[in-house]
């Protein structure tokens, strides 16, 4: 099981197409929970913040070992992901994993996550 907390900026001018990618995911998550399954994604939850002038999002995932990358998939609405993702995500600033210092999580959840 990997759990990552990772942050990634936001091109300057494109914080409203940020928005609009976000609501994209919210409006579509019926397509986007069947992406879930192949890619092991056990919980994908995405924050944002502004930080001196700068949009970032972070992305809080669980995911399972073996995974589908999210670039190998056919699916409609992880190809448009892609897409904005590449649109909004400032290449020159490369994501950063914040450190996990303690995983806690209830031993019933721990079991199924883990099989």
């Amino acid at each position: 099981m990997q759990v990552e907390l990772t942050r990634f900026r936001v091109r300057k001018g494109q914080e409203e197409r940020a928005v609009e990618w976000m609501r994209f995911l919210r409006q579509n998550m019926d397509a986007v929970e069947q992406t879930l399954a192949p890619e092991k994604m056990y919980v994908e939850t995405i924050f944002s913040e502004v930080r001196d002038e700068h949009m970032y999002l972070y992305w809080y995932s669980v995911q399972g070992q073996g995974a589908q990358p999210v670039e190998e998939s056919e699916h409609w609405v992880d190809k448009e992901h892609l897409r904005f993702w590449h649109e909004v995500i400032d290449p020159t600033f490369p994501g950063e994993d914040l450190t996990v210092e303690v995983l806690m999580m209830l031993p019933d959840v721990h079991k199924v996550v883990l099989g």
